[in-house]
């Protein structure tokens, strides 16, 4: 059996008194899309800052490509391949679309000492990505700030692949945009996946998590409740998981 890219054993985080997540086991695996679903405080959203390296787990281990792995940082996680685009998303609208994709991590020459920027290349490696996401947007260098929503989170997909990111976390994606913008993303979503990426999608649009996802986890006050192959269920049985009304649930919810 092929080796998950990550594997989450036993993850625990305590906040003081407050245990935020218990005991949760969960593999995410590359070419998948997998969604992390629950209500507001289910967990989900401490369990990614553990991924991206923003908060160290109190307890358990965390492993990519079967090496055991402690981040201290994002930095940490980003070394490992992980990315995670939040919803804010963090690009800077005055820039063009190639600077924040390079942000940080300009590509430079040396002439007679001097650092110069190498913008011919940076703008060819963005407008690949772009290509290859069918990302509709033909200029590199266009604004950011005269973007859609989802053109947008093109950008910041492209950011996280021109980081050799292998696992891409998208957190709420799709959230304020209309009905055509949300389909580009669910779009780059899967397209993501198809180039070999493992991507973690956290959304509260059941909908949209349907037409995407391949596997779906549960989380509910802090646990990790159910795991199920998209074939393999329906909305009803998902919403039932997140409220707690389905037996498996409460039968769990008894014993804990």
């Amino acid at each position: 059996m092929t080796v998950p890219f990550l594997r989450a054993i036993g993850i625990t985080k305590r906040f003081g008194a407050l245990t935020a997540l218990s005991d949760v086991d969960l593999d995410i695996r590359a070419g998948e899309v997998l969604a992390l679903l629950g209500d507001n405080g289910a967990g989900k959203s401490t369990f990614i800052k553990i991924l991206a390296g923003a908060h160290p787990p109190s307890g358990g281990q965390l492993s990519v490509n079967g090496e055991a792995v402690a981040f201290s940082s994002p930095k940490d996680a980003a070394t490992a391949g992980i990315a995670t685009i939040f919803q804010e998303l963090a690009l800077s609208e005055n820039l063009s679309i190639s600077e924040n994709v390079f942000l940080g991590r300009e590509l430079k020459r040396p002439v007679l000492g001097i650092p110069f920027l190498r913008r011919t290349e940076m703008r060819r490696r963005v407008d690949a990505l772009l290509k290859e996401l069918d990302a509709h947007i033909s200029d590199p260098e266009a604004p950011v700030g005269s973007l859609s929503g989802g053109q947008r989170q093109a950008v910041a997909i492209c950011r996280a692949l021109n980081l050799n990111a292998q696992l891409v976390i998208m957190d709420e994606p799709t959230a304020a945009l209309a009905v055509a913008e949300t389909r580009k993303v669910l779009s780059l979503t899967r397209r993501l996946a198809e180039r070999g990426c493992a991507v973690v999608l956290i959304s509260h649009n059941i909908a949209d998590v349907f037409e995407v996802a391949d596997r779906m986890v549960v989380f509910r006050r802090g646990r990790k409740v159910a795991e199920r192959q998209r074939e393999n269920t329906n909305p009803e049985e998902i919403v039932s998981l997140i409220t707690g009304a389905h037996p498996d649930v409460r039968a769990l919810e008894k014993t804990n």
